[in-house]
């Protein structure tokens, strides 16, 4: 790991990762979460405020990076319920839990730099109960032709500099080829964002 990645990649993220519009994505999908859950890249605990805590048996958060766990820790210790948050540090591809032993799984803005997200979301598959569900608000590839060309044209550029995120990853077609239904799902550009990065999907989705 380079000293880019290691010292300003973390605090990078967390920064873009909490902006407003984002927060209010999160604020949407975060609260509906129930009984043992798992976050898929907690990064720095951003959505711990969020959790609706009495609905919450034990929160796996999962996170590869040393660095975010760090803060991730930070942000659970100020919380009244952070002795029910049990961290991972591994990545989503290999999940140190048994099949069907979560009820909810939460995926938020983490699927466009996970190197391997069919991987990680066959794991969220095997993890979820057979009557889960998978609650997700992710950005990427946009409906209109005239801004997806340019997600195309920068991602080369964008990746290495924003942790390998991905402009073009589309969140519900990649949901389907992992064996998931998608029950709901809404999209729009987030205000005061650029376009190339700022269009959301959110909503539910449950094992086909």
């Amino acid at each position: 790991m380079g000293l880019w990645e290691k010292y300003v990649v973390p605090p990078l993220i967390s920064c873009a990762c909490s902006t407003k519009p984002i927060m209010k994505q999160r604020a949407k999908i975060v609260p509906k979460a129930r009984g043992k859950v798992l976050e898929i890249g907690c990064g720095s605990g951003t959505n711990f405020d969020y959790y609706a805590h009495n609905a919450i048996e034990t929160l796996y958060a999962l996170e590869p990076s040393g660095g975010m766990i760090k803060r991730a820790r930070k942000a659970a210790a100020e919380l009244g319920w952070g002795n029910r948050i049990d961290f991972i540090e591994a990545g989503a591809e290999a999940v140190p839990l048994d099949d069907a032993s979560v009820d909810t799984v939460v995926i938020t803005f983490v699927l466009c730099t996970i190197p391997d997200w069919e991987g990680a979301l066959k794991e969220a598959r095997r993890v979820l109960k057979p009557d889960g569900q998978v609650l997700f608000s992710e950005h990427g590839l946009a409906p209109d032709e005239g801004v997806a060309k340019w997600q195309r044209r920068i991602e080369p550029v964008w990746k290495p500099l924003a942790g390998g995120c991905h402009l073009t990853r589309d969140t519900g077609e990649m949901l389907k080829a992992a064996g998931f239904a998608v029950d709901e799902m809404d999209t729009m550009y987030l205000p005061n964002t650029p376009k190339i990065a700022g269009f959301c999907s959110w909503g539910s989705a449950r094992a086909a």
